[in-house]
C-alpha cells in the first residue's frame, strides 16, 4: 500500500468533509425549521436553543461534532488498510514492512486517542449546556402565568410533570445527540466501506449462477432480512418503554404522599391502604419490567446471533479464492473487516431499535408536557387589570368546572383600607372567589381590579413555607432580609421562641405546627406590607383569643391594606366593615357591618 498516496487522500478527504459538515448542518436547519413528523417534535423541544437567533455556538458545535465522527470514519478506514498490510507482510516474512507499518500504527493510535478523548469532552459539555438550556427553558414556561397550578384543570392531565423536566430532559439531550451522530457515523461509513468491499470482493458461484462482486450484494440483503426481523421483534418495546416511565413515576408519587401525609395516615391508622396502593403500583412496575426483560432478550438473542453469524461470514465466502491464491491473508482481513463495517452501519437501526423506542417515549413525554403548557394557556380567565390600591370585582360570575353556577354579577369595589369578611355555606364557592379574583380559576368571567405583583397576598389556610431557612420563609416571596425587623415580625405574632432559629435551615412545614404556620404567615404579611391581603381562614388553627390577636395586629400595622377574608367564626365581623354572603346557585348579598373595630 502506498501511504504517501494514503495520507494524500486523508487530506483531500477532509476538505469534503467540511463540505459534507456544511451540508449536514443545512439540512438539520431546514428539516427542524419545516418541522414535520419526528420533526415537528425534535424542533419544539429543541429549536429554541438552537435556533441562530438566539446563538450560532450550537450550531457551531454541532458541525464540529459531525466533522469529528467523519474523521473518526476516515480513521477507521485506515486502520482497515494498516491491517491488511500488516497481515500480508507477516503472510511474506517482511520484517522491513512489519516494522514500518508498527510505526505508522504509533501515529494512527495517538492520533485517534487525541481524537476520542476530544470529541468525548466536546460530547459530554454539548450536553451540559443543552440540557441546562432546556431545563431553564421549560421551568420558565411551567412557572409562567401559573401553569403549573392552572394545568390541573384540562380535560387530560399530565402525569409526573416533575419527571418530565427532571430526567426526560437528560434523555432527551442523550438519546438525540447518540442517535444522531451515530446515524451520520453509520451513513458516511457505509459509504466508505462499500467502495471498500466493492474492490475486495470477486465473483461467486451460487446454483450455477455467477454474482459479480457479491460480498456486496450478501451484506445488503443479509442486513435488510435481519433489520426487518429486529422491528417486527422489537415493536412493542415502544410501549413497553412508555409505560416503565410512567408505572415507576407513579409508584415514586405515592411513596412521596406517604412521606407528605405521613402524620394523617398514621392518626388514620391508614396502613393497610396506604400498603395496598403502593403494592398495586409496584406491581404494575414490576409487570412492565418482565415483560421489558423478555422483549429485551428475544431482541438482543436475535441482534447477537446476528452479529456472531457476521463475524465468520466474510470469510466463509472470501476463503476460496484466499487457497486459490487470488488474494492475500491481508485481503482477507480487510474484507472481513469492511464486512463487518458495513453490515454494523446498515445494522445502525436494528441494533439500536430499543434506543429509538425509549427515544420515542421520550419524546411522546416532553411532547405531552409542552401541549399541556401551550393548552393551559388557553384556558380562560377573568380580566385582571389594576387602578392604584383599588380592589373591585366587575360583573363576575363564577362556575364550578361542572358548569354549575357558584356566583353570578358580583359587583364590588372597596378603597385602601378598607375590609370585607366572605361567608356562606360550605361549596358556595367562597376560595373559589378568591381563585378568581387570583386570575387562577379558568371558569369565570368578568373583570377584577387589584393590585400585581408583591402589592397583593394570598395567605392560605395552610401557608406555604419554602425549603430553607426560617428567615427566608418568613420573609417569602421576597428575598431574605437582615436586621431587627424580621426577628421583631416572630415577637409581634407570639413566636418569640423562634427567633434563635431565624437561620436555621430545616424543612420548617412539617417542624411547625399548623397554628405556628399561620402566625407565621401573619408575619410574612407585616414584613411585605402589601396593598390587599387575602385571608382564606388563614386563622382556623387558632383560637378565638389567638385570632383576635393577629387580626388585630394587622389592623393596627397595616391601617391602609384592605383585608379581605374567608371565614365561618362570627368573631371575625368586628374586624371588617363589610360581609359579602354567598348564597350558593349564583345568589349573593353584600351587607354593611356597624361597629367594626377596623373601621
Amino acid at each position: 500500500m502506498d501511504w504517501n498516496h494514503e495520507l494524500l487522500a486523508s487530506a483531500l478527504w477532509l476538505g469534503k468533509a467540511f463540505a459534507i459538515c456544511a451540508v449536514v448542518l443545512t439540512l438539520t436547519v431546514l428539516w427542524l425549521a419545516k418541522g414535520t413528523g419526528w420533526g415537528r417534535q425534535v424542533k419544539r423541544i429543541a429549536w429554541p436553543y438552537f435556533t441562530p437567533r438566539r446563538s450560532w455556538r450550537p450550531l457551531a458545535l454541532t458541525a464540529l461534532l459531525v466533522l469529528l465522527t467523519l474523521v473518526s470514519v476516515r480513521m477507521s478506514v485506515l486502520f482497515s488498510f494498516w491491517y491488511n498490510g500488516i497481515y500480508t507482510a507477516m503472510q511474506k516474512l517482511d520484517a522491513s514492512a512489519f516494522w514500518f507499518l508498527m510505526a505508522v500504527f504509533g501515529v494512527l493510535a495517538t492520533l485517534h486517542v487525541a481524537r476520542a478523548l476530544f470529541t468525548a469532552y466536546l460530547r459530554e459539555s454539548f450536553k451540559i449546556h443543552w440540557r441546562a438550556a432546556l431545563s431553564e427553558s421549560l421551568m420558565e414556561r411551567w412557572l409562567a402565568g401559573q401553569t403549573y397550578h392552572r394545568s390541573q384543570y384540562l380535560p387530560e392531565q399530565i402525569d409526573n410533570p416533575d419527571q418530565r423536566v427532571q430526567q426526560d430532559v437528560n434523555q432527551f439531550v442523550e438519546g438525540t445527540l447518540k442517535l444522531s451522530l451515530g446515524m451520520v457515523d453509520a451513513i458516511v461509513s457505509l459509504f466508505e466501506f462499500t467502495i471498500m468491499l466493492w474492490a475486495l470482493s470477486g465473483t461467486l458461484a451460487l446454483l450455477g449462477f455467477e454474482i459479480p462482486r457479491a460480498m456486496v450484494f450478501l451484506v445488503y440483503l443479509y442486513v435488510a432480512l435481519a433489520t426487518g426481523l429486529a422491528i417486527w421483534i422489537g415493536r412493542p418495546l415502544i410501549a413497553l418503554t412508555f409505560q416503565n416511565e410512567r408505572f415507576n413515576a407513579d409508584f415514586r408519587y405515592a411513596l412521596i404522599r406517604l412521606r407528605e401525609y405521613g402524620e394523617s395516615i398514621a392518626f388514620y391508622a391508614g396502613e393497610q391502604v396506604e400498603r395496598s396502593t403502593l403494592l398495586t403500583r409496584f406491581a404494575r412496575v414490576i409487570r412492565n419490567m418482565w415483560d421489558t426483560l423478555f422483549r429485551s432478550l428475544k431482541l438482543q438473542g436475535f441482534n447477537l446471533g446476528v452479529s456472531q453469524l457476521a463475524v465468520v461470514f466474510p470469510i466463509i465466502i472470501q476463503a476460496p479464492r484466499l487457497f486459490a491464491q487470488q488474494i492475500t491473508l491481508g485481503d482477507l482481513m480487510q474484507t472481513s473487516q469492511a464486512f463487518g463495517q458495513v453490515q454494523e452501519a446498515l445494522s445502525f437501526f436494528r441494533s439500536s431499535y430499543d434506543e429509538f423506542a425509549g427515544y420515542r417515549a421520550v419524546l411522546a413525554r416532553l411532547g405531552g408536557f409542552l401541549d399541556a403548557i401551550d393548552d393551559t394557556a388557553k384556558l380562560p380567565s377573568v380580566a385582571i387589570s389594576s387602578e392604584g390600591n383599588t380592589l373591585a370585582a366587575r360583573d363576575l360570575t363564577v362556575r364550578a368546572p361542572s358548569g354549575d353556577l357558584l356566583l353570578q354579577g358580583l359587583n364590588l369595589e372597596l378603597a385602601a383600607g378598607e375590609s370585607l369578611l366572605i361567608r356562606g355555606p360550605s361549596g358556595a364557592g367562597k376560595t373559589t372567589l378568591l381563585r378568581a379574583m387570583a386570575g387562577l380559576w379558568p371558569f369565570a368571567t368578568g373583570q377584577a381590579v387589584r393590585p400585581q405583583g408583591q402589592d397583593v397576598l394570598f395567605l392560605s389556610q395552610k401557608p406555604y413555607l419554602p425549603l430553607g431557612t426560617l428567615r427566608e420563609a418568613l420573609c417569602y416571596p421576597a428575598v431574605a432580609r437582615a436586621g431587627e425587623e424580621v426577628a421583631e415580625a416572630l415577637r409581634r405574632c407570639q413566636l418569640p421562641h423562634l427567633v434563635a432559629r431565624l437561620d436555621e435551615d430545616a424543612d420548617w412545614s412539617r417542624i411547625l405546627s399548623l397554628g405556628e404556620q399561620q402566625r407565621l404567615a401573619i408575619g410574612r404579611a407585616l414584613l411585605a406590607q402589601p396593598a390587599v391581603i387575602f385571608l382564606d381562614e388563614s386563622s382556623s388553627a387558632m383560637d378565638e383569643g389567638l385570632e383576635h390577636a393577629m387580626y388585630a395586629l394587622l389592623r393596627e400595622s397595616l391601617p391602609h391594606t384592605t383585608l379581605v377574608s374567608v371565614g365561618h367564626r362570627s368573631s371575625l365581623l368586628a374586624f371588617h366593615q363589610r360581609e359579602l354572603k354567598l348564597e350558593g346557585g349564583g345568589g349573593w348579598s353584600l351587607n354593611a357591618l356597624p361597629g367594626a373595630a377596623g373601621a
